[in-house]
């Protein structure tokens, strides 16, 4: 009989507190207990049991070991779910946040798919740009922008999002281009105001130096989009996440200003997800169909 098999048939004896509760949970008989807890205490050298004519009772190092012996069964039995998991269709539901503006241009599609290709998964899907907490909140996936500080989830880089300083061909032929940072309290800058920082711009340029510049502007807006369609209609400039107008700026509907100098803090797009030491396929199927998906995101590829 194997080790595992004895290690089994020895909780079974410390559960039970005796040979012959643990032969009936078992359907064995009690001598064929007692002889496989004998092999294992002799493979160990140590005494595990003491016993009695009307008792069991478990050792110092008996106690030590069952209490080990009982996680690492755990352990074993979670490996092999997970492995009939992989093997078998993926069910269950699943709860997903993600960002308005990058989810509407970049994953609708993408998630589409995978649903369509794994129909018994559940799938919640919210388009939001409030702040999610997962485990508040109750989101198996969050996809979040920007820098990550919350070191109790898990979480995997998706890809860059850098944010760009755009406006239309139009509106710089009427106001002309900014050619320094400074210029740019001399425009109309679209103003984001979905949250209760400065209208400002932090910047940092060729050289590695970190500045910022305060701006003004008579346009303001919560989403993305209508910033977004503000600069193209030539109301004034934007700083807008990469999503929004990679489009626009390779059809020539927008260009981007300042290329020396880069948005301050650098950002990328993560995906957040419970921590957990058994991940359901669903879930780990479905994190890794983002990561391929990002992959091919027009800016990530250059």
């Amino acid at each position: 009989m194997d080790q595992v098999t004895r290690i089994g048939i020895f909780l079974a004896v410390v559960k039970a507190q005796s040979f012959a509760g643990a032969a009936r949970s078992l359907g064995m008989t009690s001598s064929a207990v007692s002889k496989q807890v004998q092999n294992l205490e002799q493979d160990l050298g140590v005494k595990l049991l003491n016993r009695t004519t009307r008792h069991v009772a478990v050792t110092e190092e008996g106690a030590i070991y069952s209490e080990r012996a009982k996680r690492a069964l755990l352990d074993l039995q979670e490996a092999e779910e997970e492995l009939h998991a992989l093997k078998a269709q993926p069910r269950g539901p699943l709860r997903v946040s993600v960002p308005h503006g990058l989810g509407a241009t970049y994953l609708t599609g993408s998630i589409a798919a995978f649903a369509r290709t794994h129909p018994r998964v559940a799938l919640d899907v919210s388009l939001s740009d409030r702040f999610i907490d997962p485990m508040n909140d109750g989101y198996d996936v969050v996809v979040r922008i920007g820098t990550l500080s919350d070191s109790s989830l898990m979480t995997r880089r998706l890809a860059s999002c850098p944010f760009m300083l755009c406006a239309s061909p139009d509106y710089l032929a009427r106001h002309g281009t900014p050619e320094t940072p400074e210029d740019l309290t001399r425009h109309e800058m679209l103003a984001y105001s979905g949250n209760q920082t400065l209208h400002e711009w932090r910047y940092r340029d060729g050289a590695g130096q970190v500045g910022r510049v305060t701006l003004g502007g008579a346009f303001r807006s919560d989403a993305g989009e209508m910033l977004c369609r503000a600069a193209l209609d030539g109301i004034g400039i934007a700083i807008l996440p990469v999503f929004y107008v990679a489009d626009h700026l390779k059809a020539g509907h927008l260009e981007q200003l300042l290329p020396d100098h880069r948005t301050w803090p650098e950002r990328d797009i993560h995906v957040l997800f419970q921590p957990s030491r058994y991940q359901p396929a669903r879930l780990r199927l479905f994190v890794d169909h983002l990561v391929h998906t990002a992959a091919d995101f027009p800016w990530e590829r250059g």
